[in-house]
């Protein structure tokens, strides 16, 4: 297999078991990258290299593992939280995905391949300021410029983006855990998993994993599912009035799924418990689509997710739906909820 193939088949690889022999030749290249992780880490925690303090809290939402695991979801439940307990909060992300430079802010209309697929699909269902920008302490800056009224920032990804301060980390892992425990090349980690001792609290979008439950047993844990009933036309997410529909009214026709998400079988398995039979189409993450990659539905009807509604809308010609889905939290029966987890951080504002 030529290089570039096995770069591509890595991360299906990583969540193998036993580990495939090529990753073992990769350990190596783990331990140098853990040493480097470590020692950047470091230099951020004894001064060495500056951080940047924003006037308001921080929230971080992110994952150790590479890809998505439902970040995206958990911000908007977060952000609808917030807004209820009477915070005015706003989002940053990279914008993972867009070819823009610098700090910019989002509009509901701009264009995914400029500022990212996530970021667009915040602005659209959050209601809130949405700023992208590689550099994450800019980008909240530019944020509160043009938003004074801002009183918390919610990170959308950033975990390991040391030098913007933070209130508190949220860490979610989705129902593949973290595959082998390696580091990367060899697995999926950015870091090792004893980083979870310091964060606020670890959520699990799908069944725990064992390793993971036990790094992260001196923080709360809590359990996100996504929900979703409704399917709404393709072109609703661009602003426009949208039709819908509900499960029912697909079944027994020519159904196509498409997913270029982090893990699609979540979302295939989403569609199954429906009560849908469909033809399955998995794509990488944040996967740049061009119309002639949708051709298969062309005799059919097509399902999406929102994530990648926001870039496939655009191209697509016949028949197609989206699943929007919420999250729901639950936790521990008698212990504090995490919503009322992350307002404590806020209260005492305890900078990680």
């Amino acid at each position: 297999m030529a290089a570039g193939g096995i770069a591509r088949s890595l991360p299906r690889r990583w969540y193998e078991r036993p580990p495939a022999p090529v990753l073992w030749l990769l350990l190596p290249l783990s331990w140098l990258f853990g040493t480097l992780a470590g020692l950047r880490r470091w230099l951020y925690r004894c001064g060495a290299l500056r951080t940047q303090r924003l006037p308001v809290p921080v929230i971080i939402v992110g994952n150790l593992t590479v890809g998505g695991s439902g970040k995206t979801p958990l911000v908007l439940w977060l952000v609808e939280r917030l807004r209820a307990a009477g915070w005015r909060p706003g989002i940053i992300s990279r914008g993972y995905g867009g070819s823009g430079e610098g700090v910019r802010a989002v509009a509901a209309g701009a264009s995914p391949a400029l500022i990212g697929d996530e970021p667009l699909l915040l602005a659209r269902r959050s209601g809130v300021p949405v700023f992208v920008g590689r550099d994450r302490a800019a980008a909240g800056q530019a944020l509160l410029a043009a938003h004074a009224e801002c009183d918390v920032i919610v990170s959308d990804d950033g975990l390991q983006h040391y030098r913007l301060q933070r209130t508190a980390e949220v860490v979610v892992f989705d129902g593949r855990g973290a595959g082998n425990g390696w580091l990367l090349p060899a697995g999926p980690l950015r870091e090792p998993l004893r980083r979870l001792a310091g964060v606020a609290a670890v959520v699990w979008n799908g069944c725990r994993e064992a390793g993971v439950v036990d790094a992260a047993e001196a923080c709360p844990q809590f359990e996100m599912r996504l929900l979703g009933q409704r399917f709404v036309a393709a072109g609703g997410l661009a602003g426009r009035p949208a039709d819908s529909c509900d499960a029912a009214s697909l079944r027994g026709r020519k159904l196509y799924a498409l997913a270029g998400i982090g893990d699609p079988g979540r979302f295939f398995a989403q569609l199954q418990a429906l009560g849908l039979e469909f033809e399955a189409h998995p794509f990488p993450d944040h996967h740049p689509y061009v119309a002639a990659e949708l051709a298969f539905a062309g005799d059919g009807v097509l399902l999406m997710t929102e994530k990648d509604a926001v870039k496939c809308a655009p191209i697509v010609t016949g028949e197609a739906w989206v699943l929007p889905v919420e999250a729901v939290i639950s936790g521990t029966p008698g212990g504090a909820g995490l919503f009322e987890t992350i307002l404590e951080k806020l209260n005492g504002r305890t900078t990680a």
